[in-house]
């Protein structure tokens, strides 16, 4: 099953360490890469750039800024493919911002033909 894990924490909090936070992704990524689970991930650039897009009565409407504001921003994103949501979630865990911020685990949608 493949399930995507939502990266969400604050922009510029300061009790991170970027090289820190780095290096330890760092050996997330070579950890999930060797157990062949993780399919693809990024990191997303800072809320600043986002635009928001909804077409209303035929009319785009396009609004600089996120779709919500709140304190947690999605930075990122991981695809894993694991056998069922209990070893989604233990990779999860794993993500090193899940001690800063959230991680949301949702599965991929499978729709037959």
């Amino acid at each position: 099953m493949q399930f995507l894990a939502l990266i969400y924490g604050t922009e510029g909090q300061d009790d991170v360490d970027m090289q820190t936070l780095i290096e330890q992704y760092t050996v997330f990524e070579a950890e999930a890469n060797s157990a062949g689970i993780l399919g693809g991930g990024n990191a997303l650039e800072p809320i600043s750039t986002a635009t928001s897009v909804r077409v209303r009565q035929g009319q785009a409407e396009i609004t600089d800024g996120p779709f919500a504001e709140t304190k947690e921003q999605l930075g990122g994103y991981y695809l894993f493919e694991c056998k069922d949501l209990d070893e989604a979630l233990m990779w999860a865990a794993k993500i090193p911002s899940a001690r800063y911020g959230t991680v949301e685990v949702r599965p991929i949608m499978i729709f037959e033909d």
